[in-house]
This record gives C-alpha cells, sequence and structure tokens, in this order.
C-alpha cells in the first residue's frame, strides 16, 4: 500500500510539471506530449513502447493500490470483532477518516479524464482532431469554465488523500521514529499536497481568465 501509493504521488508530480508545460506555449506543450510517446527508450525498444510501459506501471500500482485498500479493509473489520464496545477513539484528521471514499473518487475521475485526454471519448469543448494544447484550452475555457470548478473540486479529494498518505507512507515504512520526525513527515505532507493543488490548478485557473490563451 505504501510503496504503490509512493509511486502514484510521483507520478502526479511528474504529470503536473508536464502540465505547467501549458505556459511556456503551444509548442513546448505539444513537444513534451509528443515526446512522451516518441523515442523514449529507442533503440532498445521500439519506438511508442515508453507510454504503454509507463501506463501498464501506473494500472499495475492503482491495480495493486485498491487490492491493498481492500484487504486492509477486511482485516481492520475483522480485528475489531464484535463482542465489545469502542470507548475511545484514536484523534483522525478528516483525510484520514475519509481515505477510502476519496480513493473511490480518485478512481472515478481518473477514468473520466482518461475518457477525455487519453482515448477522446468525452469531448469537453474540443474536437478529436485538436492537438494537446488546444485540448487544455478549450476543455479550460469558454462556455466549459465548469470544469475549472469541477477540476478544482477534484484536486482538493486528491490532495486531501495525498496528504494522509505521505504521512501514512512514510510511518509504515519506518521513517515516524520521534516527535521530531513526525513534525517532518506532517510538513512533508502538507507540502507536497499543496504544492500538487497550486500546481495542477493554476494552468487552468490561466486559461480560464484568458492569461493563457
Amino acid at each position: 500500500m505504501a510503496i504503490t501509493g509512493l509511486l502514484l504521488i510521483a507520478f502526479l508530480l511528474m504529470h503536473m510539471v508536464g502540465n505547467l508545460k501549458m505556459f511556456l506555449g503551444p509548442e513546448s506543450f505539444n513537444h513534451y506530449a509528443e515526446w512522451l510517446k516518441g523515442e523514449i527508450l529507442y533503440p532498445i525498444f521500439p519506438k511508442g513502447s515508453f507510454i504503454w510501459l509507463f501506463r501498464f506501471v501506473l494500472l499495475a500500482s492503482i491495480v495493486a493500490h485498491m487490492y491493498s485498500a481492500w484487504v486492509l479493509t477486511i482485516r481492520d473489520r475483522a480485528a475489531r470483532g464484535s463482542n465489545y464496545v469502542v470507548t475511545k477513539r484514536r484523534a483522525q484528521t478528516y483525510s484520514a477518516r475519509t481515505m477510502r471514499w476519496g480513493g473511490v473518487i480518485l478512481a472515478g475521475f481518473l477514468v473520466f479524464h482518461l475518457l477525455q485526454f487519453t482515448t477522446r471519448t468525452f469531448l469537453t469543448g474540443f474536437t478529436a482532431t485538436d492537438d494537446p494544447y488546444t485540448m487544455f484550452v478549450k476543455s479550460f475555457s469558454g462556455p466549459m469554465s465548469f470544469m475549472v470548478i469541477l477540476y478544482a473540486l477534484w484536486l482538493v479529494a486528491v490532495c486531501m488523500h495525498v496528504r494522509h498518505a505521505v504521512w501514512s507512507a512514510l510511518t509504515t515504512l519506518g521513517l515516524n521514529t520521534s516527535e521530531r520526525a513526525r513534525g517532518v513527515l506532517n510538513s512533508l505532507a502538507w507540502i507536497v499536497a499543496v504544492l500538487l493543488f497550486v500546481g495542477f490548478i493554476a494552468a487552468p485557473l490561466a486559461v480560464m481568465f484568458g492569461w493563457i490563451k
């Protein structure tokens, strides 16, 4: 659970950096999008192999993460039993209490996101022949600006999930060893969560306000 979670957070950070290329203009962003599908790992592997390998690793991580969550949920419920009454609950943050539902929401929006920009099944203002830069601009501008609100709400769910995930994963891996370490881990968790929110929402907001056209 911890390892796959950290892999997925690393993917989000890389994806965020890629999205920020929108501020460098269409040539830079489109080049980045094509580069992902191009000659990475070539000539060791055929051209275009990297993106499929990357997708496979990402999908495997998501499946393993969700399976781990399911197994841990079953174990947690079994450990509680039914022959005693809980008199005191451990203090938990809102992020911790909503991890399971947050994960379901994230998975659902991820499917929508893939159908939107990867398979181009849901055309949110753009056409199937538009380049990646144009797709991004049309999705978050004009009459489709509601996508910015939807995207922002999804990002709140993502960052709540990530905030607890960073803390929990690093604790599971043995880094929560003292009061000082707990403070560092908590600060790191908040930094990563806020960085992801700001990094991901920046370009859609810039499009909505006309700073990126």
